[in-house]
């Protein structure tokens, strides 16, 4: 792409150089060559930059007094973000739509021409697969599934009958969406479980990602659904019954129980716990390992947007800490031994 294409569709502006200079790739400043568009947001990347061979750097207006001859500049108010969206539409695609011979696909089953489907893989009865997917080798897809335009779904994943993934979807390598969910009913009699029935379904919206070995389970009776936007990291599990909002952060070995609300724009870090029937309000962060237990709501309010929610019952970080210190301090106090402590007279 031209850099007046690239700006065209993202903005900002060219200060210096010629618009119809070529963009083929990205890279880091150090990395970057004479077709390379590079970045740079800190003092130290805007010299790394200058110094080094890329063609194009984007960077904050009035980041520099003045730019260096033989470089293209775009200036842009977020160049990072202008950066990553860039390096979406330079992406080189070796896409060749085929349907490799050893992929078992259903004679009812609609394939877009322009999709690509790997060794192995699996089209069940009556799925729908849109322009320009990828399905990856030993992708298996069950009855029933609908998939959208320009989605990559990676090897071995397994998609369960009856799941509608929208467009422009990732879903990485192992992946499981649309399993059953982990529901039971126990008899109080005999203390024998019974499998609740799990017959729901499973929709991932829009331009969401889905890391490796992630698992996402199909409604028990009605719906799981994944909103538009949302990241998932690998290893996270996200049970039957669930909505997940729009533009959400799940982090690996995240886990979330059935029938929990996740609201637009929340953070779950590393390793949260997540009780059934919780409802995480918008924009909440929780930090690594905190945990909300069954049937609560978590919202900001009361507090700073931005406010990090920390520990076993998630709370204010601020407030962790000052529990922490307040616990240190008693725990010196009780030590048998210590120094200020006064003899008991005989």
């Amino acid at each position: 792409m031209t850099l007046q294409e690239l700006v065209e569709e993202l903005g900002g502006s060219i200060v210096q150089g010629d618009p119809e200079w070529m963009v083929d790739g990205v890279n880091s400043c150090e990395k970057a060559g004479a077709f390379d568009l590079a970045f740079a947001d800190s003092d130290a990347s805007v010299s790394a930059a200058f110094q080094g061979n890329a063609g194009v750097v984007v960077l904050k207006p009035g980041a520099v007094g003045q730019y260096p001859r033989g470089k293209c500049i775009i200036e842009s108010e977020q160049p990072k973000l202008w950066f990553a969206k860039a390096a979406q539409l330079v992406k080189k695609h070796t896409h060749v739509a085929t349907i490799a011979h050893s992929a078992v696909v259903a004679p009812d089953a609609k394939v877009d021409p322009g999709v690509l489907v790997g060794p192995c893989a699996v089209i069940g009865t009556h799925a729908r697969i849109g322009d320009r997917t990828i399905i990856g080798a030993g992708v298996v897809i069950g009855e029933n599934v609908t998939i959208g335009m320009h989605c990559h779904i990676f090897p071995r994943v397994v998609i369960y009958p009856g799941t509608t993934i929208g467009d422009r979807v990732i879903v990485q390598a192992g992946a499981v969406l649309g399993g059953d969910g982990f529901g039971y009913v126990r008899d109080s009699v005999s203390g024998a479980y019974t499998q609740f029935p799990q017959q729901g379904t499973l929709t991932i919206e829009d331009d969401v990602e889905i890391g490796a070995n992630s698992t996402i389970d199909r409604g028990a009776l009605e719906e799981t659904r994944i909103r538009r936007g949302t990241k998932i990291d690998n290893l996270v599990h996200v049970g039957h019954n669930c909505d997940v909002g729009e533009h959400v952060i799940l982090v690996a070995l995240t886990g979330i129980s059935g029938s929990s609300t996740i609201g637009n724009g929340a953070v779950l870090a590393g390793q949260v716990g997540i009780g059934d029937h919780v409802n995480v309000g918008p924009g909440v962060i929780l930090g690594g390992q905190a945990g909300v237990f069954s049937g609560k709501t978590i919202t900001n309010e009361g507090h700073r947007p931005g406010t990090v929610m920390f520990g076993t019952p998630a709370r204010p970080l601020k407030q962790v800490l000052r529990e922490q210190a307040l616990l240190t301090r008693l725990t010196n106090e009780a030590r048998p031994g210590r120094k200020d402590q006064t003899p008991q007279s005989s």
